[in-house]
């Protein structure tokens, strides 16, 4: 099987509003860019997948058909992107599990099962846990300022994403003039 090429997005505060701990799907809210972005990207040849951390279920705020629900709702409101698959982390920080971002289990699968190259890959996300991520599966990272982006931006000076993107839309820009 041919490697493809692939954007792994964290969730909230990336492709739709962070409302903390969302569970209710009429609640999901896409940023205004989101879909066009996907669709940039999707045409260009790349495939998606969302890897989140839901410490809500965790912390027994909703149960994980709550975020199997939201997640439905995501991929409805971003049509006619597409989702290869998504993968979330319903622990607790504090159950020191092994597949909470930035750790990389959850898209080292994704990575084997999808056959996904990772050297022509990408994520982005809001928080220093999903440059991280991207580092620790190796592929390049790139940060949206969007929710939590401009205040991890100045908290945390080790962060090296490749690239800072205001939004979505220029993220997936930098994606097609830097794509390898």
């Amino acid at each position: 099987m041919t490697p493809i090429r692939a954007v792994f997005f964290d969730r909230d505060g990336t492709l739709i509003y962070d409302y903390g701990y969302l569970s209710d799907p009429a609640r999901v809210r896409p940023y205004k860019c989101a879909r066009e972005a996907l669709l940039l990207l999707q045409k260009a040849g790349y495939h998606f997948f969302m890897v989140s951390n839901q410490s809500g279920i965790g912390r027994g705020y909703f149960p994980p058909t709550a975020a199997h629900a939201v997640n439905r709702r995501v991929c409805e409101l971003l049509r006619p992107a597409h989702f290869e698959a998504i993968a979330f982390c319903p622990h607790a920080p504090e159950e020191n599990c092994t597949c909470r971002k930035p750790l990389p289990k959850l898209g080292l699968e994704l990575i084997k099962k999808y056959h996904i190259d990772v050297a022509h890959s990408f994520m982005i996300g809001d928080k220093k846990s999903d440059i991280d991520f991207g580092h620790n599966i190796g592929c390049p990272s790139i940060l949206v300022q969007t929710a939590n982006g401009k205040k991890h931006q100045q908290k945390y000076r080790d962060m090296h994403p490749v690239y800072i993107a205001r939004d979505l839309l220029r993220a997936a820009k930098f994606i097609l003039r830097e794509g390898k």
